[in-house]
C-alpha cells in the first residue's frame, strides 16, 4: 500500500521550501524542491515474503509534482532498518537504482528495493529509509521514513 501524504503539497506547489527534516520525519512522503521542479519521495511499508525463505522487503520510488524534463532519472536508495535490543534503528540491507519518476505506486522498473532474509522468528520492528537524488540537480537532504511494522523476522541486530 502506498503511504499517505502527510504534508500539504500546496506550499510546495507555491514554491515554498519544505519543512526541515525531523528524526524520523513526520511525513511519509517527503516533498522536495529542485531546480527542475517539485517531487516527493514515496515507498511501501516493509513486508515479509510469503514464500520461503522468509525475507523482509521494501521499495522506494519518486513522483514528479511539477517541472522536470523528458527522460529524467533519479538515484533512489532504500535502507531496511530493524530495531536492535537497545531500541536503536540499524540499517541491515540497502539497494539503489536509477529510475524515472512514477505517477503513483511504482512498478518494479520504476523503484529501488532492499531485501533481508530473516535470521530467526524473533519479533522485530522494521521500517525503511528512502532517499531520492535527481541526477544532475541539487535537492534537499531529507529522506522519507516508512511506518514501523512488526514481524516475527529477526534481523540479527
Amino acid at each position: 500500500m502506498p503511504l499517505v501524504l502527510a504534508t500539504a503539497m500546496a506550499a510546495l506547489l507555491a514554491g515554498a521550501s519544505p519543512a526541515p527534516a525531523q528524526d524520523p520525519p513526520a511525513a511519509s512522503r517527503t516533498p522536495h524542491t529542485a531546480d527542475v521542479g517539485g517531487f516527493y519521495t514515496n515507498g511501501d511499508h516493509v513486508h515479509v515474503s510469503s514464500t520461503p525463505p522468509a525475507t523482509a522487503s521494501g521499495h522506494g520510488w519518486w513522483v514528479r509534482v511539477k517541472g522536470g524534463r523528458p527522460g529524467e532519472k533519479a538515484k533512489v536508495t532504500i535502507w531496511l532498518q530493524a530495531k536492535d535490543r537497545h531500541g536503536k534503528w540499524k540499517s541491515v540491507a540497502s539497494g539503489s537504482k536509477k529510475v524515472k519518476p512514477t505517477k503513483g505506486k511504482a512498478s518494479s522498473t520504476h523503484r529501488a528495493n532492499a531485501r533481508k532474509t530473516c535470521e530467526s522468528k524473533k519479533k522485530t520492528q522494521w521500517r525503511s529509509l528512502i532517499d531520492v537524488d535527481i541526477i544532475g540537480e541539487a535537492d534537499s537532504p531529507e529522506k522519507a521514513v516508512t511506518a514501523t511494522m512488526t514481524f516475527n523476522c529477526g534481523a540479527g541486530v
